[in-house]
């Protein structure tokens, strides 16, 4: 006997979660109060504020000068761009499901296609569209593969990681590749800042609201949430949980593309190293944030405050001279706390 599809409503949402799988997460968040689902969502953000403020803190007291210091703040921010549009793409990959391994080495290989191929004749536009299009591009083959070709997202991205950062390697031969192009280097300078904030966080901010809106205002977003939730009941509410994925995967390497210009903006160059280990950061953030790692839950809010979190820990280690060994033990105890968080929090919902 076949069994019926599951009830959905025009913008493709599910009504019960039923279905083969059971029922899914977004489906069980339907149907709690909308005042116990705001408290549950501000609660987590307010941690997150405080923690932020709770490093601030650290940082005035240990060093006052340096870490209030305007041009500090301004570094932070900027630092954070880059690695937060990345957290941007990855929060959606996360939410449906999926792992993306490979946004580091998309990052890497961008920046160094881009700054090759888009020389000074192709000027400012050349290097923001090869950016894009590289990241684009990658980002369609992991879809593909992932989507169509029924590969698990771990081994898929894993082989882009591979892939990207030998073709990066190829490309530069193991050299810098410097940028010359006055209108892209203006950009990083003091005279670019609007009301004295730089365009790599204008940058960011904008892809952050636009990615929030996405998330929690629109089809999109809560087609993300349910095929996270419940790939199956998904499906049996008639969306196309290929082609969805297909999207996640295409937006993760816009934002790679993007964050492999604002790269270039900021360290006047492309190399093959770029964007080491930015798949770690991204994939923390997002958790600590209050993405759910088996999907089904998703929060670009948080997602961005995870970034400022490990961002402000990095310049506090740095401003107090402290061993980066020290910085990364720290890291991995905050990402293990943030998981111990999220399942108590998933264990007292339940009962």
């Amino acid at each position: 006997m076949t069994q019926p599809a599951t009830p959905a409503r025009q913008d493709g949402t599910l009504l019960d979660g039923g279905g083969p799988g059971g029922p899914s997460k977004s489906a069980a968040g339907d149907n709690r109060p909308w005042s116990a689902r705001l408290f549950r969502a501000d609660v987590r953000t307010l941690s997150l504020i405080g923690v932020l403020v709770a490093l601030a803190l650290i940082g005035g007291l240990t060093e006052p000068d340096a870490f209030l210091a305007a041009s500090n703040v301004q570094l932070i921010l900027t630092q954070a761009s880059v690695i937060g549009v990345v957290t941007v793409g990855m929060t959606f990959v996360i939410t449906s499901g999926g792992i993306d391994l490979s946004v580091g080495a998309i990052v890497a290989l961008a920046s160094v296609w881009a700054t090759t191929v888009a020389t000074q004749e192709y000027g400012f536009a050349g290097i923001l569209f090869t950016a894009v299009i590289v990241g684009v591009g990658c980002g369609l083959v992991n879809g593909l593969l992932i989507a169509y070709g029924g590969m698990v997202p771990f081994i898929a991205t894993l082989a882009m990681l591979a892939s990207a950062r030998g073709l990066a390697l190829q490309i530069t031969e193991g050299r810098t590749q410097m940028v010359t192009i006055p209108s892209v280097l203006d950009l990083g300078e003091r005279d670019a800042y609007v009301l004295g904030v730089p365009p790599l966080v204008l940058v960011f901010a904008a892809v952050t609201v636009i990615g929030w809106l996405v998330l929690n205002r629109t089809t999109f977003g809560r087609r993300t949430v349910a095929v996270g939730g419940n790939a199956e009941a998904a499906r049996l509410a008639g969306i196309d949980v290929r082609r969805q994925r297909l999207y996640l995967y295409l937006l993760s390497g816009l934002c790679c593309g993007i964050a492999a210009f604002l790269l270039i903006v900021l360290s006047g160059s492309g190399q093959n190293t770029n964007g080491n280990l930015y798949e770690l950061d991204a994939i923390a953030a997002a958790i600590i944030g209050g993405t759910l790692l088996s999907g089904g839950r998703g929060t670009v809010t948080g997602s961005v405050l995870g970034v400022l979190i490990f961002t402000t820990i990095t310049n506090i280690f740095a401003l107090n001279n402290l061993e980066s060994a020290t910085q990364q033990i720290a890291k991995g105890a905050i990402i293990v706390a943030a998981v111990l968080v999220q399942r108590r929090t998933a264990t007292s919902h339940t009962t």
